[in-house]
């Protein structure tokens, strides 16, 4: 299964190419691809007005690059959180009703 990895930049360097693979730098964590795409089906709308960069600080873009690298500036991690704490949130809840269910 396809894998997305998601790691911390504690200084963001401007005009930084970071297109190199280096999770262990970033205490990289990785998290499914049914999971991110459920996501981005999902949250799409709220996903795009999210400022981002695509691999380097000069590539402002919105929302995930679901192929490559996406940069999330510090301003926009709140933003980026309340979407996760959301999916987790909905996620829990149709379990439980599954659960019901049975």
């Amino acid at each position: 299964m396809a894998k997305h990895e998601f790691g911390i930049i504690d200084s963001f360097e401007e005009n930084k190419w970071y297109s190199d693979y280096e999770p262990e730098k970033y205490n990289c964590i990785s998290v499914d691809d049914d999971l991110i795409g459920e996501l981005t089906i999902r949250y799409d709308e709220e996903l795009m007005v999210i400022k981002t960069y695509f691999i380097v600080s000069t590539q402002v873009g919105k929302g995930l690059d679901y192929c490559g690298v996406t940069l999330i500036p510090p301003e926009s991690l709140k933003q980026f959180r309340d979407i996760i704490i959301k999916q987790i949130i909905t996620s829990r809840q149709k379990n439980f009703n599954f659960s019901l269910k049975k």
